[in-house]
């Protein structure tokens, strides 16, 4: 069978698999998102605190995510628990760095203007330089996300949902029927949607993002 009858042949569970590891992905990056940009705003005016929590998130990426999924296995068993659990702390890194940089160079006197005319600490955070720091967490989001793409096939170790499942169902077949058009179909499943994953974010970013901020 050629590769383009086993995509023909099988692709509403292609459709479903691509499905739930573009949600799965998603889901941890937002997660992530929401975890980090609450460190990076509790730390970002502590530079030991910046240094701390950009350290702890780092280690995170020394451990290799099979020996990580390993781990959180037998304490959270099988499936989506240490799938996402696994996806969020790799997720952790680019977030809370682009948060800490992104908060850190907004102009002082912006701010100063800011709390001139009245507004609160929380108006200011929330209006001022979140807003201003938006396009660094949104990069720093975009960048998880690519990272993610890739790890998040890994989950299948773990029988997480996705198209890792249909790679390492080929790769462990190898020399099998279809083999090849499994693993090679898990494959271009996720480069293609890692790349319209990004289309959308420039899309976000162009649409979220005012002009002056991106001139």
């Amino acid at each position: 069978m050629t590769f383009a009858d086993y995509v023909a042949d099988r692709w509403q569970q292609l459709l479903v698999d691509s499905y739930q590891h573009v949600s799965m992905v998603v889901q941890c990056v937002v997660l992530a998102t929401v975890v980090g940009v609450l460190v990076g705003v509790a730390v970002y005016r502590s530079p030991a605190g910046s240094s701390v929590a950009t350290a702890l998130s780092s280690a995170v990426l020394t451990v290799p995510s099979y020996a990580l999924f390993g781990l959180l296995i037998p304490l959270l068993g099988l499936g989506v628990a240490p799938s996402v659990v696994t996806l969020v702390l790799y997720a952790l890194l680019p977030i809370v760095r682009n948060t800490i940089v992104g908060l850190s160079t907004v102009d002082q006197p912006v701010v100063d203007a800011a709390r001139g005319i009245g507004m609160s600490r929380w108006s200011v955070l929330r209006r001022v330089e979140l807003r201003l720091a938006w396009p660094a967490i949104l990069t720093g989001m975009r960048v998880s996300t690519q990272m993610l793409m890739g790890i998040a096939a890994i989950a299948a170790y773990a029988k997480g949902p996705g198209l890792g499942n249909l790679i390492f169902s080929g790769l462990s077949g190898l020399g099998g029927a279809n083999a090849v058009n499994m693993a090679l179909a898990g494959t271009l499943g996720v480069i293609i949607l890692a790349l319209v994953l990004d289309a959308l974010f420039v899309l976000v970013g162009r649409w979220s993002t005012s002009r002056g901020i991106r001139g």
